[in-house]
């Protein structure tokens, strides 16, 4: 059987909601992205069998399948062509499955995945509110509504669930979110991110053209962060646990890999990153949505034939704080492991640019330390979670 390689991996920093990178157009952003994936992997433009992006908020500026845009904004030729996919806010990280499924089939050799979003530009939930104030309709079905009848289908209600079902506390959470910060602080710090950053010029909404200073740096990180101040923000909702500060940042961003097969890499003739050794998806509880990674983990781990301490690193998405605190009770992972340079309660979440951008970091970060597995899952809108596992080969 064939077998699909990870040559390049790359992302933006994170920008914070009408920061650095509010003033591109998130075409243009994911253009940027493209060539830098062409550049870092030496691959020949000609040569790249199709590009499929992630991204959530698919309306205005993020409509019209903004991966070919991207593509036409982009250096690479006409001929490349392009998809958009959205599984929410693993959208990106299925782009990456479904590009490693057409190398490792052999239909293509050489596939570029990845993902966007501009939340600053397209704000969250954009699509079904547009859809409400143009008499539209609801996504919510009179069978969906059936079968969940008096269900609320809400992240924000699900990091509550969540936190009540593993008996996690307040405290917990914003201890998380204060590690969180701390650990990409550290990681900024020492140039752990240096390989996986792209620079680019600071663009902030409303200038009429990009700056001369380079955003290189994760807007959202917080070096001076406290306990005492998370503790102190407001929870969302009376009484309730999530707060902003224990919770994902909005952010602008946009991320991707360079997928390719034993002929793309033959042509590229270069060392590959990793290896992609499982994949799967997992369907749970759409209620309390979020807890699917940790069933998901479970299934692709004894699928992989691996078990939790045979994985040296992990990258579990912080959409909240709840959410790996949750999946370390309940597979019992070493927390030292687990989002190593901090996560999204720190870089930010650019919901569909967060799949491969989690699989920047924890490809770059198994390199730096030399080790072998990583495991990269996250909670999807719907109840749904994406596993990857990938192999560090040694060049």
């Amino acid at each position: 059987m064939s077998e699909a390689y990870i040559v390049a991996a790359v992302r933006t920093a994170g920008g914070r909601r009408n920061g650095n990178l509010s003033g591109w157009h998130p075409v243009d952003l994911a253009a940027a992205l493209i060539d830098a994936l062409v550049q870092r992997s030496g691959v020949d433009p000609q040569r790249v069998d199709d590009v499929i992006l992630g991204c959530v908020g698919q309306a205005g500026e993020q409509s019209t399948n903004i991966a070919r845009n991207a593509v036409l904004a982009s250096t690479l030729p006409e001929s490349v062509p392009a998809t958009t996919v959205d599984r929410q806010c693993g959208s990106s990280q299925q782009a990456l499955h479904f590009a490693a499924q057409a190398v490792l089939c052999g239909t293509m050799d050489v596939v570029i995945a990845g993902g966007v979003e501009s939340m600053s530009r397209v704000p969250m939930f954009t699509p079904a509110s547009l859809a409400e104030a143009h008499g539209l309709g609801s996504y919510r079905s009179p069978e969906l509504a059936r079968r969940y009848d008096g269900a609320r289908f809400s992240q924000f209600v699900g990091a509550e669930r969540i936190a009540e079902r593993h008996g996690i506390t307040r405290a917990e959470m914003d201890a998380f979110a204060l590690r969180s910060h701390q650990r990409a602080a550290a990681a900024a710090a020492c140039g752990a991110f240096d390989a996986e950053i792209v620079p680019l010029p600071v663009w902030r909404r409303g200038d009429a053209a990009p700056l001369g200073a380079r955003h290189a740096s994760d807007e959202g990180v917080r070096t001076d962060a406290s306990l005492d101040a998370i503790a102190q923000v407001q929870p969302l909702r009376e009484g309730g646990l999530v707060t902003a500060a224990n919770a994902s940042q909005i952010c602008d961003g946009a991320s991707g890999v360079v997928v390719v097969n034993e002929a793309g890499l033959r042509a590229l003739g270069v060392a590959p990153l990793a290896r992609i050794h499982h994949m799967s998806v997992y369907g749970g509880d759409p209620v309390i949505m979020l807890d699917a990674p940790l069933r998901a983990t479970e299934r692709a781990l004894a699928r992989a034939g691996l078990r939790i301490g045979d994985v040296d690193l992990f990258e579990v998405n912080e959409a909240f704080a709840s959410v790996p605190l949750a999946w370390l009770r309940a597979l019992g992972a070493d927390p030292e492991r687990v989002n190593v340079h901090g996560g999204a309660i720190a870089l930010g979440h650019p919901l569909g640019a967060s799949g491969t951008r989690l699989m920047a970091t924890l490809v770059h970060a198994l390199r730096r330390r030399g080790a072998r597995y990583g495991l990269q899952t996250m909670c999807e809108g719907g109840g749904m979670a994406n596993v990857t596992i990938v192999e560090r080969l040694v060049a």
